[in-house]
């Protein structure tokens, strides 16, 4: 077993050069992959550690989806080589979700791939210790079908919002002390609809969304919950930082000018309010009640005016919120 393997390296390294020298190259890979910024480039630092350590200069990597029982290819590097080849070895990485990693490599000669046999431990060691990284990567980037995205702005679908975050939230909950999640809601969305049409109410979600996409980064997630209602979850920032990120997209979206008349230039611009909230993961509180929380921030903010941004706080029972 792969926690077997890197156990007895930890256990070996108390008095062995050898298994000391492996276990920092392990950890040297687990901190590169720390700064991986989606499951391709996890796949790139994976065959560079491999090359300098090992000299392989063959790699495949892919996902292999359980429940569909296919292959997505992810990085191929090298020459070709299929894995019932002699020289070819095999990994998988458990990822605990339908899609697990397999590492595929080939050696260049005989001597080669005994070197790499000898080494199979530390490798094995390895891919346990980077799995949880490759894990969350998966979650992250959200390796869906197309039913599980919104038909006009292609971010996710309530269900599938909240399948991914309950998905990613398990999987972080011993590591990750807090997300935030933000409420994003078009203020007076239906005059756009009375004025105008849908087409144009269409195009605003979308500009909406892109506004969104450019402020965050890619392993947060957006979904749309209902017609002009989008959620954020914002993954890896602290506090400050996500508030910032809010008010960029309240600035942002605030300058953005939607056509509504090619022949006449007629530019129309919106305005967005943001409820906030933070969840702290160690406490009680469920998903549910952050996003009942933020709902309710979003409400209030509205209460007060167009462009606004509120934080949700349970600081006085009469006070839901209060303008941060």
């Amino acid at each position: 077993m792969q926690k077997n393997s890197i156990l007895e390296l930890i256990k070996l390294s108390a008095t062995n050069e050898k298994a000391f020298e492996s276990l920092e190259s392990i950890f040297k890979l687990y901190e590169q992959l720390q700064y991986a910024s989606n499951i391709n480039q996890i796949a790139t630092d994976i065959f560079s550690w491999l090359e300098s350590e090992f000299d392989v200069k063959n790699m495949s990597f892919s996902l292999f989806d359980i429940n569909k029982n296919n292959k997505i290819n992810i990085l191929n590097k090298g020459e070709e080589f299929y894995s019932d080849d002699d020289f070819a070895h095999l990994f998988i990485i458990n990822t605990h979700t339908n899609l697990n990693a397999t590492v595929s490599f080939c050696a260049s000669s005989e001597e080669h791939s005994l070197m790499l046999e000898d080494c199979y431990d530390t490798i094995e060691a390895a891919f346990f210790i980077v799995s949880t990284t490759v894990q969350n990567a998966i979650i992250r980037k959200n390796f869906i079908d197309s039913s599980s995205l919104d038909s006009v702005t292609n971010v996710l679908t309530r269900h599938y919002f909240i399948e991914n975050l309950s998905s990613y939230l398990k999987l972080s909950n011993n590591n990750q002390e807090e997300m935030f999640l933000m409420m994003v809601g078009i203020d007076r969305f239906k005059a756009i609809i009375d004025e105008f049409d849908y087409d144009i109410g269409d195009k605003v979600l979308v500009e909406l969304a892109k506004v969104i996409h450019s402020n965050i980064n890619e392993f947060d997630l957006v979904g749309r919950l209902e017609s002009n209602i989008f959620l954020v979850a914002i993954l890896n920032q602290d506090e400050i930082q996500a508030s910032e990120i809010a008010r960029k997209i309240i600035d942002d979206f605030a300058n953005v000018g939607i056509v509504v008349n090619e022949k006449t230039g007629q530019i129309l611009k919106k305005t967005i309010c943001i409820g906030f909230e933070r969840f702290d993961l160690q406490s009680e509180q469920t998903l549910h009640d952050a996003i009942k929380n933020a709902d309710i921030a979003l409400s209030e903010a509205r209460n007060k005016g167009r462009g606004q941004f509120f934080k949700y706080s349970k600081l006085k029972a009469e006070d839901t919120c209060f303008l941060f």
